[in-house]
């Protein structure tokens, strides 16, 4: 088991030790069983002693109730510590994921990072489970159960002690056969996550275009795939037990004989060979649990290696030791900035790009699609890290902020708006957990959400279904907008978040900017001219660089792509109308 992984057993190692405690005095009681047998044969029913039997048979129930609770008690240890162990794991896991850049979240798959937060805890779990209790046992059940037998028998001791290894190498060889077939699918896992993820998310596109058949067949090929590996791995596997049972009958016939002979020239009696039949089965079955152990903790291995990926994961991102933790204002200074998602050597999709944007401003930005408009504000609080040059808030780089103190200070409504299962007035205090009911109806009207809010029935608290299904995208987009503004930024950017509300309602929302947060410097990315012509500057975008900056007055007389798109938008209107 992974020692990095092991570090978050915390608490629970009290269990965790336990247990094989407690499994050392369980197999205690089960190896003084058959000797107890044995006493009663040879002893209480050769010789006819009545009372001898009753007095070992009582001692035997005694010894069968402490060997049950022992184990019972065993049993509960073990799933305490490793439910304990998955949990904590999970958290480790979920919290690291909380510290990662958007650069650390693109290099794992959201169906990667679900799979291994559910199917390899889950494999890390049983294994660890099964380890603390079944590998405990079984060394120490075959180690007792050899000296009984070698108290006993010497020849069937020797015959045991050569059975161990071949059989034990025979059980290995057949779990390593199958490890590689378990590697495999988990990384089909992965797609067969993201099949059904995204046909969930995606359920109303489905429907519209009568795609249900192509869903299930795309489903049934990769449900297939996963099929197959299992089946390659469990044929392996199926081996265990056929060849386990041969075993076990060979041994036992081949005791029999040995035992039969012994029995005859009178060194051994039928008690001792009844118990030490049984001693023979106890080692047996203690290999088949050593072997089906070691299967699952070959198929825990691979889950291992995937888990430690997510926890080996360096931040991108971290606060430095003297980090500033006050955002003087909204300035906004880029200044010779270039940035790849690849890192250094990568492709640009910001080149050399100078800004300059005093707070309180309004900033539109413009561009066509793959312009790089949504790259450019998400360097602001830090959602990506420059290539090369600074970006500067307040007049200091961003990177000497702590990430919460400059976030808390610049809100973002990206393009892609979240809303999460709660009521509204949960999903509004995202943007400040503390901020009463009236400062929440505030933000509200300013981005003209309380109107259509006091029409739902429960009003403020209406619940939001998952993923925001139960509102439309422009009521969406607002109740995003809201939930930004309750933070009290001294930036707020609008990624084209106000695309789906008709040009009335925009036009209110920017003229609430204009007139109730005066401070704070708003950058709205659009792609509408309508949503961007009042703005005190406007930036066009084009392949990753600043193609113009300027009024829109301005802009219409220098820049030929403000032209076109205005043209296109207000003139085309106008004729069509």
């Amino acid at each position: 088991m992974n020692r990095k992984l092991l570090r978050s057993v915390r608490e629970y190692k009290r269990e965790s030790f336990l247990t094989p405690v407690f499994v050392l005095l369980e197999v205690l009681m089960e190896v003084l069983i058959p000797l107890l047998m044995a006493n009663i044969i040879d002893v209480g029913i050769m010789e006819g002693d009545m009372g001898y039997i009753i007095r070992m048979g009582v001692l035997l129930v005694v010894m069968a109730i402490l060997a049950l609770a022992l184990g019972a008690k065993a049993g509960q240890l073990a799933a305490i510590g490793s439910a304990g162990y998955a949990k904590n794991l999970r958290h480790d896991i979920f919290y690291k994921i909380q510290d990662f850049s958007f650069g650390n979240i693109d290099r794992f798959s959201t169906p990667g990072l679900v799979t291994r937060l559910t199917t390899d805890i889950t494999n890390v779990q049983m294994a660890y489970m099964f380890s603390i209790r079944l590998l405990s046992r079984a060394p120490i059940m075959i180690v007792l159960s050899l000296i009984m037998t070698l108290t006993i028998s010497v020849p069937i001791a020797i015959m045991m002690l050569i059975t161990i290894p071949v059989l034990g190498g025979v059980l290995i060889f057949i779990a390593k056969k199958a490890h590689p077939h378990f590697i495999k699918v988990f990384d089909e896992y992965d797609i067969l996550n993201n099949t059904v993820q995204e046909n969930v998310n995606a359920a109303r596109v489905v429907k519209a275009y009568v795609r249900e058949e192509h869903e299930n067949e795309k489903f049934g090929r990769i449900s297939t795939v996963v099929f197959k590996l299992f089946t390659k791995a469990e044929k392996i596997v199926a081996w265990n037990n056929p060849v386990m049972q041969f075993t076990m009958y060979a041994v036992v016939l081949v005791m029999v004989l040995v035992g039969g002979e012994s029995i005859i020239n009178g060194s051994m009696l039928t008690g001792e060979l009844t118990s030490v039949i049984v001693y023979a089965i106890q080692i047996l079955m203690s290999l088949m649990m050593v072997s089906f152990v070691f299967v699952m903790i070959m198929i825990a291995e691979a889950s291992t290696d995937r888990i430690t990926e997510v926890l080996d994961e360096v931040p991108e991102m971290e606060d430095a030791e003297d980090a500033i933790t006050e955002v003087p204002n909204g300035d906004i200074d880029f200044e010779h900035v270039d940035f790849s998602y690849s890192g250094k050597g990568g492709n640009l999709s910001l080149k050399d790009v100078n800004l300059h944007i005093k707070s309180g401003q309004i900033i539109g930005i413009i561009g066509g699609t793959g312009s790089a408009k949504s790259t450019l504000v998400q360097l602001i609080p830090r959602l990506y890290d420059v290539t090369e040059g600074s970006v500067k808030v307040g007049g200091i780089d961003v990177r000497r902020y702590s990430l919460k103190s400059l976030r808390d200070q610049v809100s973002v409504v990206l393009q892609k708006n979240v809303l999460f299962t709660g009521t509204i007035y949960e999903n509004i205090r995202w943007g400040d957990e503390n901020a009463s009911d009236e400062e929440v109806r505030r933000v509200c009207r300013l981005a003209q959400a309380d109107g259509f809010i006091e029409e739902f029935p429960g009003k403020y608290d209406t619940m939001i279904v998952e993923g925001g299904n139960n509102v439309s995208g422009g009521q969406k987009q607002r109740l995003c907008i809201a939930r930004a503004l309750l933070k009290k930024p001294k930036i707020l950017i609008l990624d084209d978040s106000t695309s789906a509300v008709d040009t009335r309602t925009d036009a209110l929302i920017r003229q609430a900017f204009r007139e109730e947060i005066p401070d704070t410097t708003k950058i709205i990315i659009a792609q509408r001219i309508s949503s961007v012509e009042d703005a005190d500057m406007i930036i066009v975008m084009d392949n990753g660089e600043i193609n113009g900056i300027g009024t829109s007055e301005e802009l219409l007389k220098t820049n030929k792509i403000y032209r076109e798109v205005y043209e296109s938008q207000v003139k085309g209107g106008a004729d069509n109308e």
